[in-house]
């Protein structure tokens, strides 16, 4: 239902028009329009500060003073609402006025027929919904397809089956991932394939907020609901629409938010911060986090029913870690687009290079590894990648990490301790110790290449192609110490 402000001294003409807008109906059989009505300058501003009108029917000549000169009041109480001027007077000068001062249409009373004005106030409220889409769009919104879901192991291809079937539904979705896995892309993609129109899709990071903006930065606020709040504002949920809400990082709301979001997510409404005015929730509910939220319910920092609410569809993205072979896919898809953007030609990737980068433990995910290409592509002279440009190799670090893997904690970091010397000679090649590496963890496994692929993070095809590089294919190769120790003599 859309908010109509008729301000008029014309008590019949107000009557008239009243009955004329309550009378239409939308698809559903519900009343299209609420009408508010005021008979002076003053009420009518009012009005607008109490009802958040979208569209404002607004006569040239009142008691009190000219609609040209509350015009900007009005806009700035209504926010983006659309403002038709109507007199009963015609005058080109003032026409011109009118339209310079932001109205959206200057029309002329007494109106030949009541559809006329129907098919006004129905383009206004058209050009009020495309601009607020074009505004989220332009701040928010890229262009995504499934093609930016780069991956072709069994654990993406399995993700995007996913996809396909969530796509088919508006159900409350929960995606679960590290930080830099994607997860707002694969919200994104969720959102295109699931309408045949373009519809908003507004995003929020409940981490990035603090509580007492980020309610207002959901749901909205009144003129004077708080110091600073001028003027009454949308909230997200709101100038969704129809489209999407994405709730990023939502383990990292607060209770008392939790509460208020439960209540939305049951009841479909919601009311902006100071006021009392139902607004309905027609926006799907994409959720986020990096955290377990079960564990989160056990630990008392999450609602269990929100978390109910939340995983009626969850979406697991794997780390990089465990998808290593979807690294080379990504490089290459990765450049393209950094390329493109820094304005620079890198596309050569040498071999050593790129199986430096697929033994890189990217803690970050996929956007530390953007990260790492860009400063990469940035610092390259010609053409080719340089494994100069590039991070140290290190292993992953001990304890969870290990454990989610099945490794031995610290059987491979161990390998990459600082020297107890500062002689540079004692440190090892990049290849030496990549050799070395790959034998401690043979030892350690006893040969057994699958644990020794889940510990070092790499794939079968590449172990094999290792262990026939480094001579070691027809075992697990000699003990070896972490730094080789040359005679001080």
């Amino acid at each position: 239902m859309e908010t109509l402000l008729i301000v008029d001294d014309d008590v019949s003409l107000l009557e008239t028009l009243t009955m004329h807008f309550e009378e239409i109906e939308q698809d559903d059989g519900q009343p299209r329009y609420q009408v508010v009505t005021a008979t002076s300058a003053a009420a009518g501003l009012k009005a607008a500060q109490e009802n958040m009108p979208s569209v404002v029917i607004l006569d040239m000549m009142l008691p009190d003073r000219t609609g040209l000169e509350i015009i900007e009041e009005m806009k700035t109480l209504c926010g983006d609402a659309r403002i038709i001027l109507v007199t009963a007077y015609h005058d080109m000068e003032t026409t011109i006025r009118a339209m310079k001062a932001g109205a959206f249409d200057y029309i002329h009373k007494p109106f030949p027929d009541p559809a006329a004005l129907d098919l006004v106030v129905e383009r206004a409220l058209e050009y009020r919904q495309l601009s607020r889409r074009a505004d989220e769009v332009h701040r928010e919104n890229a262009v995504v397809r499934l093609g930016d879901i780069v991956g072709t192991s069994p654990s993406m291809q399995q993700l995007v089956k996913e996809i396909g079937k969530v796509t088919g539904s508006t159900a409350t979705v929960l995606i679960n991932g590290e930080s830099g896995t994607g997860k707002e892309l694969i919200a994104r993609v969720i959102h295109n394939y699931s309408y045949d129109e373009p519809r908003p899709f507004i995003g929020i990071n409940c981490s990035a907020i603090v509580d007492t903006l980020l309610e207002s930065e959901l749901f909205g606020h009144e003129k004077g609901a708080f110091t600073g709040a001028v003027s009454g504002k949308p909230g997200k949920f709101e100038l969704a629409e129809d489209g999407t809400v994405f709730l990023d990082e939502i383990g990292d709301m607060s209770l008392m938010l939790q509460a208020k979001l439960l209540r939305v997510l049951q009841e479909r409404e919601f009311e902006r911060v100071g006021g009392v005015k139902r607004v309905k929730l027609r926006a799907r509910v994409i959720a986020a986090t990096h955290r377990n939220l079960a564990d989160e319910v056990a630990q008392g920092r999450f609602r269990e029913d929100l978390y109910q609410r939340l995983k009626v569809i969850t979406l697991f993205i794997p780390p990089l870690r465990e998808r290593r072979e979807d690294i080379s896919l990504l490089v290459k898809h990765l450049l393209e687009r950094i390329n493109e953007k820094v304005h620079k030609r890198v596309t050569r990737v040498p071999h050593e290079v790129m199986e430096r980068l697929t033994l890189l433990p990217w803690r970050g995910n996929v956007r530390e590894l953007e990260n790492v290409l860009t400063r990469a592509v940035v610092l390259a002279p010609g053409d080719v990648l340089r494994g100069d440009d590039l991070p140290p190799l290190e292993a992953p670090p001990s304890g969870p990490l290990d454990a989610q893997r099945g490794g031995v904690p610290g059987a491979a970091s161990s390998m990459f301790a600082a020297p107890a010397v500062d002689d540079v000679s004692l440190i090892p090649t990049l290849e030496e110790a990549e050799r070395q590496l790959i034998a401690r963890a043979m030892a350690v496994t006893k040969g057994h290449k699958g644990r020794t692929c889940q510990i070092l993070g790499i794939s079968r095809p590449t172990l094999e192609r290792k262990l026939q590089k480094f001579g070691l294919a027809q075992g697990h190769g000699p003990q070896v110490h972490p730094y080789p120790v040359k005679d001080a003599s």
